[in-house]
């Protein structure tokens, strides 16, 4: 679970900050009395160090990892906070481009770019300003948590140029103390599973649940298969399985259920944000979900899992050719992820090989027997009303094949129409009635 300890002052570490920042740029205008006292300011003020320190998880940061993370979060409290200092110093206006920084859409103050940190943190000592280029490379925490990075530049451009971007999660956790979701949108065209249900209410077949003590065991265990030296060099990351039966067997609850016992949020992947008729667009799409979920220990759950993960075609035409391609890029992503990935699908054989040979688990969720149907009917009577002597669940559950989530249909039917008429019991006449309807929707005959 990510922790960040916060500073209780804001105000006065701004008011310290930004002294820091005044001391370099008295260094570059040549108007401090001693050309070291920034350096010393900035590196060894024990008050900035120690007073206001910042965590996150295990992780205490470091003087310039908070000098870089301040500079990222200033511009969402105090739109002119830069513009204000330079303003000192320049009075008459004029070009500054040693400070770096850029203006961008409707926000009308300075905003600080990689070069601004150079600047802050190195002057002009060209060796300092080319070790600073390591806080936003693949391999710094920064990255690997996806809190700030550089803003992409155009080919050509200097990398250092880009804008420093501090992920809007993090903003709120510092400001407010809550990490919130992303929002659903295009985006991110994934929604967060959430479920007041419990174990206790999932009927599934025994080798069902057996199964899903393999997942449970990985969630709770890998950490330790990952910090072995002599087994982690050999095994992929991330967790792989494959739910697959009818529809309304528990595959979409099992997974709530995964993330609500582990305290990880599961995402729900909306296929229809995702496939794309346009050639690289899926790929494109998709990307943006697993940019988001990299190293957040999300749970992601594909349902209706064949619109992406279906077999591969044999090559007629230009469509089939990028179609594999597709399935090909999805295999390697599904790979690269280091969490737990949950496919859904009614059949296993609608899935491409190439994924089935990868999951670490495949489960199969079959509709449940009489005795599991008994046990669904029993746990739907709702607790404001009575069933009429006339119903025999026992006969029911042995009589009509349904599912979990059929079930449940027919129970809220039956309730609401029992409330209508102002009842006290559930009339069997009106069970049937809405036994029926599920019928029909699959049309078979009642």
């Amino acid at each position: 679970m990510q922790t960040i300890y916060m500073n209780k002052n804001i105000p006065q570490l701004l008011e310290l900050f930004k002294s820091i920042i005044k001391n370099r740029l008295a260094d570059y205008f040549q108007l401090a009395q001693n050309e070291n006292h920034s350096e010393h300011y900035i590196f060894n003020n024990n008050y900035f160090i120690k007073e206001h320190s910042i965590h996150i998880d295990s992780f205490e940061l470091d003087s310039n990892e908070k000098i870089i993370f301040l500079l990222a979060l200033i511009p969402n409290i105090i739109p002119g906070y830069f513009d204000s200092i330079i303003q000192e110093f320049l009075p008459d206006g004029g070009d500054f481009p040693e400070f770096g920084g850029v203006k961008s859409g409707n926000h009308r103050g300075m905003l600080p770019t990689g070069e601004t940190v150079q600047f802050i943190l190195a002057g002009n000592d060209i060796e300092k300003r080319i070790e600073v280029q390591q806080y936003f490379s693949q391999n710094h925490f920064f990255h690997k948590n996806g809190i700030l990075w550089l803003e992409s530049m155009k080919e050509g451009e200097p990398a250092m140029s880009g804008r420093l971007v501090l992920a809007p999660e993090w903003i709120e956790f510092f400001l407010t103390g809550n990490m919130p979701g992303p929002s659903f949108s295009p985006d991110f065209p994934a929604k967060l599973l959430t479920t007041r249900m419990e174990w206790k209410d999932l009927i599934i077949h025994t080798q069902t649940s057996d199964l899903l003590c393999d997942i449970k065991y990985w969630l709770e265990h890998h950490d330790k298969l990952y910090s072995d030296k002599n087994l982690s060099p050999k095994i992929k990351p991330g967790y792989r399985v494959l739910f697959y039966g009818p529809p309304g067997t528990g595959k979409t609850l099992t997974a709530s259920l995964l993330g609500k016992e582990f305290n990880k949020p599961v995402y729900r992947i909306d296929l229809s944000l995702v496939v794309s008729k346009y050639i690289g667009e899926t790929e494109k799409n998709l990307n943006k979900v697993f940019d988001k979920a990299t190293n957040k220990e999300w749970i992601l759950f594909f349902d209706e899992a064949d619109a992406l993960f279906a077999k591969r075609t044999n090559v007629s035409n230009a469509h089939d050719k990028y179609a594999n391609q597709e399935v090909s890029y999805l295999l390697q992503k599904v790979e690269d992820f280091q969490g737990l990935i949950i496919l859904a699908s009614n059949f296993k054989s609608n899935i491409d090989e190439a994924f089935t040979r990868r999951f670490n688990t495949i489960v199969h969720f079959p509709k449940p027997d009489a005795n599991d149907r008994l046990q669904l009917w029993n746990k739907c009577i709702p607790f404001q009303l009575k069933l009429d002597e006339e119903i025999n669940l026992e006969q029911i559950a042995i009589k009509y094949e349904l599912t979990g989530a059929m079930i449940v249909n027919v129970m809220q039917y039956a309730s609401i129409r029992t409330f209508a008429v102002k009842e006290k019991k559930i009339k069997l006449q009106t069970l049937l009635n809405g036994i029926g309807k599920e019928f029909q929707k699959e049309e078979k005959s009642f």
